[in-house]
């Protein structure tokens, strides 16, 4: 596996810990006040996917400056 295909496999299994994170915190509400941990339980993997997000949204443009280099 590539450095950008684990990139891409890491950002989807977080993206499914984000969703499940925000969907306990749904039920969790409807039970009455959360406590504060699971209310902010999920920034951290929002965190994580906007660095990978970001990672992935600029490779095409560092790979062409690259192409155009050589």
């Amino acid at each position: 596996m590539t450095w950008n295909a684990g990139i891409r496999q890491f950002h989807r299994w977080t993206s499914i810990i984000f969703t499940a994170t925000v969907a306990a915190n749904f039920v969790t509400m409807s039970f009455g006040e959360p406590p504060a941990w699971v209310t902010y339980s999920p920034l951290p993997p929002l965190f994580v996917l906007l660095l990978s997000g970001l990672y992935m949204f600029a490779l095409p443009y560092f790979g062409r400056r690259r192409r155009a280099a050589a």
